[in-house]
């Protein structure tokens, strides 16, 4: 887990949750329309995602490793499910946006997380070392994930279009919690030292830095404010959700663009939180945390959104594009040849971010 420090500066992520939930409650009621009141709008929105990401981090840090990449994965996953069925319950969600928000939250971990992850570890430390096999066992399940949600629609007979019928995606839904219920057994019982960081000799190192531990006080005191910035975040989702597809509208870009934006946003933070670890040659906790949301994007998401189709009727597509599964091939692929040695440099690193860059151009002019 990255390092939490506790400094005075860190009350304004108490502050912003605050004004984003009062500026929720207004927001309601008189429905702004003014470019300047949106502005604000986004930066509240922004800031509580940054502080919801603070907040999950000081829990994390009370209840360690490896329940800290938990912890913050189900965070992220709560607010990327939120953005979602607001943009759907406003009825300005595609049929594809659940699709395309999913895939490019896997993009983005896999290529962009454990990229960048790697290339900055290997640049301070030459080489970066993890864990083969916790790391291949979370990517195995992404990979399983990702083939029964996002590739299989795409070739079942029983509906015409890239979908799944009411009872194939019942069952893509139980499977994906099973697997990630299985994942996650793994990760935090007997098999827990295979997702520890790990020493230049490779044995894990079953300590995290507790050069501060919050008190259970504190504790309980971000799990409150964990809450509020999460429900701040899906409300001015749902308020901010026609100014982001007109946005994308009026640049020129598919509206498929609109899932690719969300993950970005709400990933941002985890990133962030991925590269302080592996400054710190901390590679695993960045590897827990980025294949860790990939699977939590996945076997959270679809069971959620399955259940949610009861009540917003409509076409649903699951089924990735031509292109998608091939860059999903490549990502998986690549990944594999990374994470099979439990070391890795720059060249690898570098690789998955140029495989991301071909994503997003691709997103961005299909």
């Amino acid at each position: 887990m990255s390092k939490v420090i506790k400094h005075k500066w860190l009350h304004w992520t108490r502050v912003l949750p605050i004004l984003a939930f009062a500026a929720l409650i207004v927001s309601w009621i008189y429905h702004p329309t003014a470019a300047l009141v949106l502005a604000v709008l986004t930066i509240l929105l922004i800031g509580s995602i940054i502080a919801s990401v603070h907040h999950a981090e000081v829990i994390a840090q009370k209840v360690g490793e490896p329940f800290g990449s938990l912890v913050l994965a189900v965070a992220v996953t709560v607010i990327e499910v939120g953005l979602i069925l607001t943009l759907m319950a406003s009825g300005k969600g595609s049929a594809t946006l659940a699709r395309d928000t999913v895939f490019a939250a896997v993009m983005i971990t896999i290529n962009g997380i454990m990229g960048l992850s790697l290339t900055v570890s290997a640049a301070r430390h030459s080489t970066s070392r993890f864990s083969a096999l916790g790391s291949g066992g979370a990517l195995a399940t992404v990979t399983a994930l990702a083939g029964i949600c996002l590739v299989l629609p795409r070739f079942t007979v029983s509906d015409p279009s890239p979908s799944y019928t009411p009872s194939q995606l019942a069952f893509a839904g139980v499977a994906s919690l099973v697997l990630y219920g299985l994942f996650i057994a793994a990760q935090t019982g007997r098999h827990r030292s295979s997702f520890l960081p790990i020493d230049e000799d490779g044995m894990p190192i079953d300590t995290d830095d507790d050069s501060w531990t919050p008190t259970t006080a504190a504790t309980l005191r971000s799990l409150g404010f964990l809450l509020i910035a999460l429900v701040a975040v899906v409300g001015l989702a749902k308020i901010l959700s026609p100014t982001i597809e007109a946005g994308v509208a009026a640049a020129g870009l598919p509206p498929g663009f609109v899932g690719v934006i969300i993950a970005l946003v709400v990933l941002a933070p985890e990133s962030l939180a991925a590269v302080r670890a592996a400054r710190q040659n901390r590679v695993q906790v960045s590897l827990n945390l980025a294949l860790g949301s990939a699977m939590a994007s996945i076997g959270l998401t679809i069971p959620t959104l399955a259940v949610a189709m009861i009540w917003f009727p409509g076409e649903f597509y699951l089924g990735l594009g031509s292109t998608q599964i091939v860059l999903l091939v490549m990502s998986v692929l690549l990944a594999m040849l990374t994470i099979a040695p439990g070391r890795a440099t720059r060249l690898q690193g570098g690789v998955h971010l140029v495989i991301l860059a071909a994503y997003i151009f691709l997103a961005a002019n299909p």
